[in-house]
């Protein structure tokens, strides 16, 4: 396949490094630092399930020079989708596929006000990478797998065409016939894992093992099952309880890439997580006091750490 991944981040230069590993002819979509060490030594990958080194990488600066392609892989942070889906649009409308494995529930809404609805697939991923230095991306634990899929819940030529290019560049890939609940599903337990890791600045484990920590998680899960359940999404009314106790089978030591972003000092998607579950709560008639709380306790480092008056 032809495939461009936008945002060779974590997640962008992992499954893109993966995709490009097998065959598949890849651009990459960087800037700065990053860029500049790809476009001069590679891309390299390290993880458990097999370390990567890629030479004669083509990488680029915008997405404006991104030719002809059958897939684009958005991997962007939230707040860089309108811009990006600006940028796609002349290729969308003659035909590529866009799967973007963003965070959030609102990232294909923000697509479909800019590009073909027809060209939009949904998607999810589940996997911890960041860069660890210029050109170099790490992928922490075992865990890296896609599942995507067609809005009308229908399989189709493009997304078993997908389907195989992962499994043969052994990527963990699914085609879900439900994609709408699957990213939502994600979105509670994301919802929950960053607003209590973010806030407390504290491990998985550790909130986890309290008693009142370990109930506010729930209940943060709990407002969104609440919110997608009032906007038809097909989640169990005991949902949380299920990713609570897929919590307690995570590492002690997990934390979310939000309060990652915190640590540095770097902007937050808090807007589109639990900023995005007050604000859609609001719209549905749906009360969600607790993400609204995490979310007031954050405001002052959205936009990176503030400066000390």
């Amino acid at each position: 396949m032809k495939i461009a991944v936008v945002g060779t981040g974590g997640v962008g230069g992992y499954f893109g490094g993966r995709l490009a590993a097998a065959g598949n002819a890849v651009t990459f979509v960087a800037r700065g630092a990053h860029l500049e060490a790809i476009q001069r030594n590679g891309l390299t990958i390290r993880s458990s399930r097999g370390d990567l080194h890629l030479e004669n990488i083509h990488a680029v600066e915008s997405v404006r020079k991104i030719e002809a392609v059958d897939l684009i892989l958005i991997a962007v942070k939230l707040w860089d989708t309108e811009d990006v889906a600006q940028a796609l649009r002349p290729m969308a409308e003659e035909g590529t596929a866009v799967l973007s494995l963003q965070n959030g529930v609102e990232k294909d809404e923000v697509l479909r006000r800019i590009l073909p609805t027809e060209s939009i697939l949904g998607g999810v991923c589940y996997i911890s990478a960041s860069i660890v230095s210029p050109g170099v991306v790490g992928h922490h634990g075992a865990i890296q797998r896609i599942a995507f899929g067609e809005y009308s819940g229908q399989e189709s030529a493009r997304t078993q065409t997908i389907l195989e290019a992962c499994r043969n560049a052994v990527i963990d890939a699914d085609i879900s016939l439900n994609i709408e609940r699957l990213i939502w599903e994600k979105f509670v337990f994301l919802v929950g894992l960053s607003g209590t890791t973010t806030s407390m600045r504290q491990t998985i484990g550790s909130i986890r093992q309290n008693p009142r920590t370990r109930s506010l998680l729930l209940d943060l899960m709990r407002e969104v099952v609440d919110l997608g359940r009032s906007r038809g999404v097909d989640l169990s009314e005991d949902y949380a309880a299920d990713r609570l106790d897929f919590c307690d089978s995570l590492p002690a030591s997990m934390t979310s890439s939000m309060h990652a972003d915190l640590e540095r000092g770097n902007r937050l998607e808090l807007p589109w997580l639990s900023g995005g579950v007050v604000r859609l709560g609001k719209g549905h008639d749906v009360r969600t006091p607790l993400n609204r709380a995490v979310s007031d306790i954050l405001e002052p480092f959205v936009l990176g750490s503030p400066q000390r008056i």
